[in-house]
């Protein structure tokens, strides 16, 4: 059978499987056996053994287990008045800024988004404060709702992330260094929109109402509010801090950030056994789907492997003479396809066993193209049909899931802009990994 009918067809498999709303993760089994079955010409005697081998290998590494201690923090802290006081001392500094405090959303997410590793949950906690205080004052609703779509996208491009701790396990690169690389580009997004709520609100001063006299600041309010953000600011020196100097890996580091977490809120009595167990259960549920989803891909993988799908498109894609901006043009769109229909960890598993035999082929690094894959799912965070920063908006505004969408418009453009810019100039990724040898 040639490549590109083994292509197509695995393509369709993986369509029809979960065109039937099948789990993902049961998808991933059933196009892995049906694939090898049709298209390798396996027998089940040697799925069986092949797949039983794999899903034990990938289930035993070590690196998934910061998946769960990482979401958990996540929990607790979206349990508490964490988030309240995060945009209570936001506020003074945000005012100081044309667009006011519209940039709560992008200051607040940036912070959250550095102890929590979740797109979702970056923008649940900071939407749920924000979005009530900001229509009370009456700032643009559309600003506001697109602002926090295309700022709780954070959540995956700030280490620690999720997506990245799944990037590095396949595509076996430091995960320590992919945090690393993530920093910067992070903060140039962050900068991006802020960037055109400052414009907005020139062009536009009825978008973004100037501050009343009441609202003035002054050096003690100022200082007032760094006590507010001192919580969060802590565990983000924790985390951060733990791994990027060396005291601890990725997964040490998860613990680490949650023991942390867990003493913050018994030291400010907001902790009990109620907020622990909800935080546990709605952790357990997220944990099993990420990893699940992750261990089944690995069985996708080793199916694409036996079928020489990755090896054969590489050699066509050789052929075709393509320079590495074209082949990152090509996969930029074929990503933000993925992203109508898939959510990102899903995008990641099932992508990579293709996409990365080629980019290395390229000769791409695999540290700048795991960022350039993180900004392409953020993408997708926000572009319907299948954008799940969209969904939470629609359930915390109310508002209809399109007019969530065209608000978070320009925010998807300046995603692809940062994309552009790590592309011309990949120091913005690959500086501080440098750093570390």
């Amino acid at each position: 059978m040639d490549t590109l009918t083994t292509t197509l067809g695995l393509v369709a498999l993986i369509f029809i499987v979960l065109g039937f709303g099948t789990w993902v993760f049961a998808g991933l089994v059933l196009v892995s056996v049906l694939s090898l079955f049709w298209l390798g010409d396996f027998s089940f005697q040697r799925i069986s053994v092949t797949l039983t081998r794999v899903l034990f290998r990938a289930g035993n590494s070590w690196e998934l287990s910061a998946i769960p201690l990482f979401i958990l923090m996540g929990e607790l802290i979206f349990r508490s008045d964490i988030s309240e006081r995060l945009f209570k001392g936001l506020e003074p500094f945000a005012r100081r800024i044309p667009g006011g405090i519209l940039h709560t959303n992008i200051f607040g997410c940036t912070l959250f988004a550095a102890v929590s590793g979740s797109s979702s949950a970056t923008t649940a906690t900071v939407g749920k404060i924000t979005t009530r205080e900001l229509q009370q004052r009456g700032y643009d609703r559309q600003l506001s709702i697109g602002s926090l779509a295309g700022a709780g996208s954070l959540g995956l491009l700030i280490p620690p992330s999720i997506v990245m701790i799944v990037y590095g396990v396949q595509a076996e690169v430091s995960i320590s260094k992919l945090f690393m690389a993530g920093v910067l580009p992070g903060l140039l997004i962050a900068a991006l929109y802020s960037g055109y709520l400052l414009v907005q609100a020139l062009i536009h001063p009825h978008k973004a109402p100037r501050q009343s006299r009441s609202e003035s600041t002054n050096q003690v309010t100022l200082l007032q509010s760094l006590g507010l953000l001192a919580p969060v600011l802590g565990l983000i020196v924790v985390v951060i801090g733990s791994i990027y100097s060396g005291l601890a890996t990725p997964s040490e580091a998860a613990a680490v950030g949650l023991g942390a977490a867990v003493l913050l809120l018994a030291f400010e009595r907001q902790l009990s056994w109620q907020l622990f167990i909800d935080a546990t259960r709605s952790a357990l549920v997220s944990s099993v789907m990420v990893c699940s989803i992750l261990v089944c891909a690995a069985l996708l993988a080793t199916a694409v492997g036996y079928l020489h799908i990755p090896q054969d498109i590489a050699k066509v894609i050789g052929g075709m003479d393509l320079n590495p901006a074209q082949l990152l043009l090509i996969l930029a769109l074929f990503y933000i396809v993925l992203g109508l229909f898939l959510d990102g960890i899903s995008i990641t598993v099932m992508s990579l066993p293709i996409t990365m035999p080629l980019v290395l082929q390229a000769g791409i690094d695999p540290i700048w193209f795991g960022v350039f894959l993180v900004i392409m799912v953020e993408i997708g965070q926000i572009t319907p049909p299948v954008g799940f920063n969209l969904f939470v908006l629609q359930g915390l505004t109310g508002e209809k899931l399109g007019k969530v969408a065209i608000a978070a418009l320009p925010f998807f453009a300046l995603m692809c802009l940062a994309a552009l810019l790590i592309a011309l100039f990949p120091a913005i990724v690959l500086w501080l990994p440098g750093l570390s040898g």
